[in-house]
């Protein structure tokens, strides 16, 4: 039950909502003599720089020098030119290159050029919230973290419609950060659908939390581990793949349109039976506690030092286990019969293509 912007938990305990805002609440003119620089023409970096410029924004986007990226931004119509001549340029400078790699090319490049009253932007709380980019004084930082790819952030604004975004102020030098920031959401689209508050601890701490425990290590780990099971059984592998790895995405759709409820209801019976007498067997007091230290973990800047310094020294950890994966029954067996469906339009990833 909702109550002004809280929800009553069934103990009575008011749960407060994040405040949401929308196309009324947020003025685009605060931008329109603000010269904006995208860091970056990655995923979310081509969205955000073709959509500020529909909106009729001064963008141009920041590049190493030698970018293959540099053609790919002229070709879209937009300015390109390296980091530091667009840090200069800019008095709003969004970030949108991965995490590892952002506190370099900060220092580098953007850093000297980040006079009192500019704007630093992200899309990802990661490296303020862990202290690897250190803003200095006199200036505002704010983050605009739209809730889809940007293949999708695209998309949905060509479409005429937007997608979610979480906004945050980490520090307000000028007074008008969030109406800034709220300024950026609209012109990427996101106010179209709903931007809500949040700050940048609760974004990295519950982004890292949810790609670990629920959307990349603990669907990977299940699906995995089914699948060895009835592998192990004695079941085909393809028919193991269907069952275990295949349908999710049918589950997961029916997640997205309606909840768990609306999945539920359009499985069968024995299925819903089952989720209610298996779940439980699955997710057990081991594995909420291992939740829970993984959330500690996140939390006390552990996990995030760890993976600073896999990168430091030359990601040994992560390659091994990415070719391992990529070299797992599961994948080998997949990749057979995607090639035999080409209406999932499969794709292929080998060791060493990398990721996104």
């Amino acid at each position: 039950m909702t109550t002004g912007r809280g929800m009553l938990r069934s103990s009575g305990e008011l749960l407060t909502m994040a405040e949401l805002f929308y196309d009324k609440q947020a003025d685009l003119e605060r931008l329109k003599n603000k010269p904006i620089a995208i860091i970056g023409f990655g995923s979310q970096g081509h969205a955000h720089a073709r959509n500020l410029a529909d909106s009729g924004l001064d963008v141009r986007v920041g590049l190493y020098p030698g970018s293959k990226s540099f053609a790919k931004v002229e070709a879209a119509g937009l300015r390109a030119m390296t980091v530091a001549e667009a840090a200069k340029e800019a008095q709003m400078i969004m970030i949108l290159t991965p995490d590892i790699g952002q506190a370099d090319i900060y220092r580098d490049h953007i850093a000297p050029h980040m006079e009192s009253g500019k704007t630093l932007m992200f899309a990802h709380g990661f490296n303020i919230r862990f202290g690897q980019i250190i803003p200095p004084a006199g200036i505002d930082v704010s983050m605009v973290a739209p809730k889809a790819p940007g293949h999708r952030v695209r998309e949905v604004y060509e479409q005429g419609g937007g997608v979610p975004a979480l906004v945050a102020v980490h520090q307000d030098a000028s007074g008008g950060a969030l109406q800034d920031a709220l300024a950026y959401a609209k012109a990427i689209g996101s106010t179209r659908a709903g931007v809500l508050t949040t700050t940048f601890a609760e974004e990295t701490e519950t982004d890292l939390f949810g790609e670990q425990v629920v959307l990349c290590g603990g669907v990977s780990a299940l699906v995995k581990t089914a699948f060895e099971t009835l592998v192990e059984a004695g079941y085909q592998p393809e028919v193991a793949y269907f069952e275990c790895m295949h349908e999710l995405k049918l589950i997961v759709d029916l997640f997205y349109q309606g909840g768990l409820n609306y999945m539920r209801y359009s499985v069968s019976d024995t299925a819903e039976w089952g989720d209610y007498t298996a779940g439980p067997k699955i997710i057990t007091a081991e594995t909420r506690a291992a939740m829970k230290q993984i959330l500690t973990d996140i939390q006390s800047g552990a996990f995030a030092e760890d993976w600073i310094d896999e990168n430091h020294n030359g990601r040994p950890r992560f390659n091994a286990r990415r070719t391992s994966d990529i070299e797992h029954p599961i994948e080998q067996i997949g990749l057979e019969l995607r090639r035999m469906m080409p209406f999932v339009s499969p794709r292929e990833v080998t060791p060493g293509s990398g990721g996104a």
